[in-house]
């Protein structure tokens, strides 16, 4: 699967910053299809790219925005933490990494 500009650019982050490369597309539910855009599994952190924010994307959409807010909650519920990203928030990333991997 291609992978968007803004998952390129997190990935160029990651190794910029010399950090752990994640696991990607991880599937973190056995019951759904559920899958993280990143992923640390041995620790429990996800990272989430919300692309697609001022267009109308899926995950801005009534029924796409909804469907996210079960799938986080779960995760959630599940000991994950969940960190969520778009194009104007993703230079946050890498700092917010760091500190859960030195936890």
């Amino acid at each position: 699967m291609a992978k968007s500009n803004l998952e390129q650019h997190f990935l160029l982050l990651i190794k910029d910053a010399k950090l752990p490369i994640p696991e990607q597309e991880y599937k973190f539910c056995k019951d759904r299809k559920w899958r993280f855009d990143f992923a640390y599994p041995d620790l429990k952190i996800a990272v989430e790219l919300e692309g697609a924010v001022w267009t109308q994307g899926r995950h801005t959409r009534g029924q796409g925005f909804i469907n996210d807010t079960i799938k986080y909650n779960n995760a959630v519920v599940n000991g994950w933490k969940v960190l969520r990203y778009t194009s104007e928030t993703i230079q946050n990333s890498i700092e917010d990494i760091k500190i859960l991997l030195d936890k």
